[in-house]
């Protein structure tokens, strides 16, 4: 009798605590690191590599090729190395670009190329001479390259053979601003053949607080920004990753994402590397090879950005696409029309959605198998709030200005629940320049990512520009990003850039650019709307002219597709743009006829050199899947 009690009380305490995680997300919040000291452990493991004279990925890789040489780090395109001969590698590289370069430590180089077993070499060679690496988008041409290229004061572009099309005709005027372009590619790479050791003394000095690269974003003035990344973070990113993650040796990543961007980086080739595990990587996606590859490759885990499963989805069938030991999708901006498409389609169970900014502070992560959390990008229990909601606000925002909400009070309003707010997130006045050492050599930009007096007197807190949604369960869903930034084929574009290029075309007096939503695709597409410089009218725009004139310009993912021509923009009272109303009316026909306005759309179809009208029909294209964007 007493045994069968106290099993009926443990069943009842177990059912109990049951019952409570599922209401509370307990475990989901433990798992998440929600009630680790996350800071303090940071911090614990930065001292005591610090102390060990090993602050750099290169002293992971260093130890890798002396604790496990024959383990397998890279394959790319038919070739592979282990830990010992890609450390190796290194060294040639290294010397190189110290003897023949005369590259100096502390010195930023940048690099300039897609991915490539050979762009790795540089990268992690760079990084064994005490070099710092200013990463250029290997898409750019015209003034956007010149300025990374300048921007960091580098005294070397090193660019990949391949790229020269691009990068070739600015080489005079980057030469005659002190920047020398350098090419390189497999041939040359393996051509080097000075193996001596990097001396240390080469590493010496390096601290937490040295910014040790350089990666882009889109800026509000048109141009690339330069996030300055801080040794201790990429190094502490690299643990906390593969912490998180959860790898080991014996795990594999395939990712094809590239690797002048921070999720190339920080999500995927960082961790592999601190955990000794192996990755596979694509030089660029493509469905042709992708299967392919991550058949051959054996991975079991692959990156993604939601475009590419969007586009996977889409595509016909491939013989290999579930001849695969895929266990988990790692990455970000899946969207939920694909999401369990995609899961079923190619036999992946685990769905593992992240947020995350190369230049913000927060995270979230939703590691998916069910129903619940499907198309969230975290989940947030009672643990969770109880620690961070004093730390981390979503807060109401104007849908037309974008700006912040403040009560009749002069404090910043919260959303509520289901109510998209722009998320903050609170700092330590003093630990100001730590959290987020800010944009190179830009400190209007860095300033504008702070916020003071927000919910009570002195306080300060940093803005994501990001906007989430959390429902009354605790799931947490992206909505926007806010700023002069929207997200199209994974790249961030900056509207200022493209209204400046347009602004240059001789029949356009006014442009507001933004992104707009269309169906069966990921992101934002590009949309200007326009007011024609008198006396020209929609119907005397010549199309085809101004579309040669953007594509010319911009890089292919920055090209608006759509048009709006409009008599006249319209501005708030500070003479801001409204860009709320437009966004929402995006280009479907019947918001736009519900407007009253008179407004043409045009746009430029896949394929073609120059813009014409949308038609009803062409909106019903898109809606049916007939034409992908």
């Amino acid at each position: 009798m007493a045994l069968a009690t106290a099993t009926a009380a443990i069943a009842g305490t177990a059912a109990a605590a049951a019952y409570l995680d599922a209401k509370f997300h307990i475990r989901h919040d433990l798992s998440t690191g929600t009630t680790a000291n996350t800071t303090a452990i940071a911090l614990q493991f930065i001292t005591e590599r610090e102390k060990q004279g090993k602050l750099l990925l290169y002293h992971i890789l260093e130890d890798h090729a002396r604790n496990q040489p024959n383990h397998l780090f890279l394959e790319f395109e038919g070739r592979s190395w282990t830990y010992g001969q890609f450390f190796q590698d290194m060294q040639r590289v290294g010397n190189w670009l110290m003897r023949d370069l005369g590259v100096q430590p502390g010195e930023m180089v940048a690099l300039d190329g897609p991915n490539s077993a050979e762009y790795l070499l540089l990268w992690f060679a760079l990084e064994g001479i005490g070099a710092g690496v200013s990463y250029v988008n290997s898409n750019l041409t015209g003034q956007p390259l010149m300025h990374s290229a300048k921007l960091c004061g580098a005294r070397f572009l090193i660019a990949e053979r391949g790229i020269k099309n691009l990068v070739g005709p600015h080489v005079a005027e980057l030469e005659g601003d002190g920047v020398k372009t350098v090419y390189y590619d497999q041939s040359f790479i393996e051509s080097l053949q000075d193996t001596t050791p990097i001396p240390d003394s080469r590493r010496a000095g390096v601290t937490p607080q040295d910014v040790r690269s350089l990666i882009y974003t889109s800026g509000t003035t048109g141009l690339p920004k330069g996030v300055m990344i801080m040794t201790g973070r990429w190094l502490n990113t690299a643990r906390g990753m593969a912490e998180y993650l959860r790898l080991t040796p014996k795990d594999k990543f395939y990712t094809c994402l590239p690797l002048y961007h921070g999720a190339g980086q920080g999500l995927c080739t960082l961790p592999v590397i601190y955990a000794g595990a192996s990755m596979r990587l694509g030089r660029k996606f493509s469905h042709k090879t992708f299967w392919p590859e991550v058949h051959e490759s054996g991975a079991n885990r692959l990156q993604y950005v939601g475009e590419l499963c969007r586009y996977l989805v889409n595509a016909p069938v491939h013989p290999l696409e579930r001849k695969h030991k895929l266990e988990e999708a790692w990455g970000n901006g899946m969207r939920p029309d694909v999401w369990e498409v995609f899961r079923q389609r190619f036999n992946i169970p685990v769905i593992h959605e992240l947020y995350a900014a190369t230049d913000g502070m927060g995270s979230t992560f939703n590691w998916n198998r069910g129903k619940f959390s499907r198309n969230a990008i975290g989940v947030r229990g009672l643990l969770w709030h109880r620690q961070m909601a004093k730390v981390e606000v979503r807060a109401r925002i104007n849908p037309d200005t974008e700006d912040i909400v403040r009560g009749s009070d002069g404090w910043v309003v919260r959303a509520k629940i289901d109510e998209p707010g722009e998320v903050l997130h609170k700092i330590e006045p003093e630990m100001k320049g730590a959290a987020f050492k800010g944009y190179f050599n830009n400190e209007g930009a860095s300033e504008k990512r702070w916020m003071y007096n927000a919910f009570e007197p002195n306080d300060l807190w940093f803005r994501s520009g990001d906007v989430m949604r959390e429902d009354a369960d605790g799931r947490v869903f992206f909505v926007d990003r806010l700023g002069d930034t929207f997200r199209w084929k994974s790249e961030n574009v900056s509207t200022n850039e493209v209204s400046d290029v347009m602004g240059t075309f001789s029949q356009i007096a006014e442009c507001n650019v933004y992104g707009v939503q269309v169906p069966h695709a990921d992101g934002r597409c590009g949309c200007a709307m326009i007011v024609p410089q008198p006396p020209a009218t929609a119907d005397a725009l010549d199309l085809t002219a101004l579309a040669q004139h953007v594509i010319s310009k911009l890089p292919k993912y920055a090209v608006p597709i759509f048009l709006r021509v409009a008599p006249q923009l319209s501005y708030t009272g500070t003479f801001k743009i409204q860009k709320g109303q437009a966004k929402r009316e995006g280009v479907n026909p019947d918001l736009i006829e519900q407007a009253e306005s008179n407004d043409r759309v045009f746009w430029l179809p896949p394929g073609e050199a120059a813009y014409r009208p949308f038609s009803r029909e062409d909106w019903a294209a898109l809606k049916e899947g007939k034409v992908k964007l």
